[in-house]
């Protein structure tokens, strides 16, 4: 029998900077979605104020580091459920604070730390650390362990983002975000689940604000042998509306594992040696732009 991997999609409303009443909504909605089945829950980007950022200069004031009690209390819940939560926050740091997951895996153990890397520089996020790096993990859910990395929200408009933790051996992405979703953001997503043959799970705040549409992926685009029939087109795992809700992303581990064995995308057939322009730290026109941080 083929093992099933349930990620829910936290697609929840935040109560705007109050950290106490979103500690306690959080709480409750992982507990909904382990008595869901979920052995992943994630939430939608920086949880811990709702993506409320401004006025800017008081979010200092808002981070919080690795001893605070918000995260504590989600790490004593991953343990008491066993279940593996992705937790957003705003991260206390040494200079402006960061835009960061943090993964909990079934035992509550940390396994992933993440900051956003591709910070919105063109907005106030540029007041924020940018993350450097992409580390994956491997995650001990209740269906087993699985190889893990996080995007946040403008990440994955970058294809070297996902590409990244597809050469870090990620079958799994998890992406928080708090944005519109017009249809070719979701675009994007689908693409990056069957470019890198990575599972793809976006948790989105729910409407009228950010739009819901929280989705997930899978980079089937071909059927299973002896299933016959033409090409599949629709990598869909599950795609929500506006409304608040938990939504579950249902990922065949097994058939993942055995479809990246075999077939041609992720690093298979790559040319590395041909992509010297993916390194270069400079920029041309049209794109250079002021305010962007290398």
């Amino acid at each position: 029998m083929d093992r099933t991997l349930n990620v829910a999609l936290l697609q929840i409303p935040a109560n705007g900077r109050n950290i106490a009443s979103n500690l306690t909504t959080g709480l409750q909605a992982c507990r909904e979605a382990s008595e869901a089945g979920a052995d992943i829950a994630l939430f939608p980007e920086m949880w811990n104020v709702g993506y409320e950022l401004e006025p800017i200069d008081t979010l200092p004031d808002l981070a919080i580091d690795d001893g605070d009690g918000f995260l504590a209390a989600f790490a004593d819940l991953a343990a008491e459920l066993e279940l593996a939560i992705a937790v957003t926050f705003l991260q206390r740091w040494s200079g402006p604070p960061r835009n960061t997951v943090v993964v909990f895996d079934r035992r509550g153990k940390r396994a992933l730390e993440y900051a956003k890397v591709h910070t919105c520089d063109f907005d106030v996020e540029h007041e924020l650390t940018a993350g450097d790096r992409f580390p994956v993990c491997e995650l001990d859910t209740r269906a087993g362990a699985v190889r893990v990395g996080c995007m946040i929200c403008f990440d994955a408009l970058f294809p070297e983002a996902a590409r990244s933790l597809m050469l870090e051996g990620a079958e799994l992405i998890l992406v928080p975000n708090s944005s519109d979703y017009e249809p070719w953001r979701i675009g994007v997503l689908q693409t990056r689940s069957v470019e890198n043959m990575v599972g793809v799970a976006m948790a989105n705040y729910p409407g009228p604000d950010t739009d819901g549409h929280s989705c997930a992926f899978q980079p089937f685009v071909y059927p299973r042998d002896g299933e016959g029939g033409s090409v599949s087109t629709d990598p869909t795992v599950v795609r929500a509306g506006r409304e608040p809700g938990i939504y579950m992303a249902r990922f065949d581990l097994d058939r993942l594992r055995a479809f990246r064995a075999a077939e041609t995308q992720g690093d298979a057939y790559r040319k590395p040696s041909a992509y010297a322009a993916l390194t270069r730290i400079g920029q041309k026109d049209p794109f250079v732009r002021e305010d962007a941080r290398r």
